[in-house]
């Protein structure tokens, strides 16, 4: 399993990276300033970035205590980035809503695109991560 300062980095590395992506894509996607786009990114990494540590931590403990390893299938891989993000989603758009001064559906939709964005991003940096961080577990079987 993987250490807290490794989780602190996953989550860290994580939130950076879209944080950037999501400042530029997103101002042009939504027609907002990047000053809007930037204020909802920095608040939507932080409250992901808590979350991305709580819930990983508690999924890989359920994977161990089910198989024995950490180690993810892609199904499982899917299954953590769409229970993630569900979560998320849930908490953001009250968020979006009060700080863009509109409707909760405008909300979603606009968190659902982002999430959208996420379940892909979390699928490759994933990958890519543990493809850069292996753990020795993995090596075995």
């Amino acid at each position: 399993m993987r250490s807290p300062a490794d989780r602190i980095r996953h989550a860290i590395s994580f939130e950076l990276i879209a944080l950037v992506l999501v400042t530029l894509v997103g101002s042009w996607a939504f027609g907002l300033s990047t000053a809007d786009m930037g204020v909802l990114g920095a608040a939507s990494a932080t409250i992901a970035a808590i979350w991305t540590y709580l819930f990983n931590l508690g999924f890989d403990r359920v994977l161990q205590r089910r198989s024995g390893t950490t180690r993810k299938t892609w199904a499982l891989r899917v299954l953590n980035a769409v229970l993630f993000e569900a979560g998320l989603l849930i908490v953001l758009i009250p968020l979006f809503a009060l700080y863009l001064d509109i409707g909760l559906w405008q909300a979603f939709l606009m968190d659902a695109s982002l999430a959208l964005f996420y379940l892909a991003y979390a699928l490759v940096f994933n990958w890519a991560y543990d493809r850069l961080f292996p753990l020795p577990e993995w090596s075995h079987g």
